[in-house]
């Protein structure tokens, strides 16, 4: 990309109440989890307004670590957190917002998987801003938001191994971004304990593995560090 671009989705405090409390919430994390551009941050306090206008609404799973992640990145200087952002998701692996990476790694598996989810995208006539990927995490966000929430959410519950492992990435580094992605999860089906116990347990190798790893043959495209145009990220280190 050569230029970030900003949100396409429309400020979560402009979509009507009748629209319900999660395309609110959906709507609030997929501008949260984007790049914090001054785009992002002039949204935070209309953000903020309509997630606590929703919160009695939500599930507290879901309201509690949404409302601590909106308030943790208004406490947080812009500068900060665009630093914040790229030492923390656009350059650990573990930490990236891109879910084919988690179970496909650096493989053509991985290229495959882009291009059917780029196609469920489509057929719901969803199209990345951008030159962003389509597996990045805060445009399955947006069509959950705006677009066809069934199929998001299918297609989130297939990468919530993922997920989890992002989460306790980012737990792990005391990072803000731990509650937006517990949120997300908070918004999925729930599962039951078994399915619970088995989820865990694919996690636990996923984690214990890595990612698989494959480079012959890989397109340049698939890398992972997508999140930030080149442009930022020389501005931070």
């Amino acid at each position: 990309m050569d230029g970030h671009e900003p949100p396409v989705l429309p400020d979560p405090a402009g979509l009507r109440p009748a629209t319900g409390p999660r395309a609110v919430a959906w709507a609030a994390l997929a501008v949260l989890l984007g790049y914090p551009d001054d785009a992002v941050h002039g949204a935070l306090a209309s953000v903020a307004g309509a997630v606590d206008a929703v919160a009695p609404r939500l599930d507290p799973e879901v309201g509690a670590p949404l409302g601590r992640f909106v308030a943790a990145l208004r406490a947080t200087r812009p500068l900060a957190a665009q630093e914040h952002y790229v030492a923390t998701i656009d350059t650990r692996r573990r930490c990236s917002l891109h879910l084919t990476y988690y179970l496909h790694g650096d493989t053509r598996r991985r290229g495959a998987a882009l291009w059917r989810l780029k196609a469920s995208l489509a057929a719901c006539g969803a199209e990345p801003a951008g030159g962003e990927l389509p597996d990045h995490l805060p445009v399955v966000l947006e069509l959950a938001a705006v677009g066809d929430e069934d199929v998001a959410v299918r297609l989130l519950v297939e990468h919530r191994k993922g997920l989890v492992l992002l989460r306790e990435a980012l737990t792990a580094r005391r990072s803000p971004y731990a509650d937006g992605v517990a949120a997300v999860l908070a918004l999925l089906p729930p599962l039951t304990p078994a399915q619970a116990r088995a989820e865990a347990e694919a996690a636990a190798d996923l984690a214990a593995a890595g990612p698989p790893t494959e480079t012959v043959g890989l397109p340049s495209w698939t890398a992972p560090f997508r999140s930030t145009p080149t442009s930022h990220r020389g501005d931070h280190r």
